[in-house]
C-alpha cells in the first residue's frame, strides 16, 4: 500500500521536489530543442497539428517559439513525473546527494534514449516510405503540401516517444537493481 499512499517524511521533500524539478528542466529543455529543430524541417506538422491540439497554450509567441514552448511543456511535464518517480524511490533509501546522483543518472539514460531513438526515425524516413504508410493518410488530410517533411518530423516525434519510454524502462530497471542491492 506504500506505492498508493506513500508516506514521506517531512524532511525529504526538499531533495525530493528538487529531484523532480530537475527532471521536468532536462525533460523541457529537451523538448525545446526538439521541437525547434523538427519545426525547421516542418512547421506544417506544427501548423497544421500540433498547434491546433495546443491551442490553449498559444500565448503570441512567434511560430517557432510556439513550437519550442509547446516541447517544453509537454517533454517538461513527464520529466517532471519520472522525477518525482526517482525521487520517491532514491530519497528514502540513500543521502541526498547520492539520490540526486542516481536520478540524475536515470535522467541521462532517458536523455539518451530519446535522442538516440530521435535520431534513428530521422534516418529511417529519409531511406523509407514509412512515414507515408504511417501518416499519409492523415497528412493529406489536413491539406499538408509538403508531405514528405510532415511524414520525416512525425517519424522523428514517434521515435523519440518511444527511445524515452525504453529509456524510462531501462532506467527503472536499474534503479530496482540499486535498490534491491541496498
Amino acid at each position: 500500500m506504500k506505492w498508493l499512499y506513500p508516506q514521506l517524511r517531512l524532511a525529504h521533500l526538499p531533495t525530493m521536489a528538487g529531484i523532480a524539478l530537475m527532471g521536468g528542466l532536462v525533460g523541457g529543455i529537451y523538448g525545446l530543442l526538439h521541437d525547434l529543430i523538427t519545426y525547421s524541417i516542418s512547421n506544417e506538422y506544427f501548423t497544421r497539428m500540433k498547434f491546433g491540439q495546443f491551442a490553449r497554450m498559444d500565448i503570441g509567441l512567434p511560430l517557432p517559439f510556439y513550437a519550442a514552448q509547446i516541447g517544453f511543456i509537454a517533454a517538461g511535464a513527464v520529466g517532471l513525473a519520472a522525477g518525482w518517480f526517482f525521487a520517491r524511490t532514491t530519497v528514502p533509501l540513500w543521502p541526498s546527494a547520492v539520490a540526486v546522483k542516481i536520478s540524475a543518472r536515470a535522467f541521462l539514460v532517458i536523455l539518451l534514449a530519446a535522442i538516440f531513438a530521435a535520431c534513428a526515425g530521422y534516418l529511417i524516413g529519409l531511406k523509407s516510405n514509412l512515414g507515408q504508410i504511417l501518416w499519409g493518410e492523415l497528412s493529406e488530410s489536413l491539406g499538408v503540401s509538403d508531405e514528405r517533411a510532415f511524414h520525416q518530423v512525425a517519424l522523428i516525434h514517434t521515435a523519440g516517444y518511444v527511445g524515452a519510454f525504453l529509456g524510462l524502462v531501462i532506467a527503472i530497471c536499474n534503479l530496482r537493481r540499486q535498490v534491491s542491492r541496498r
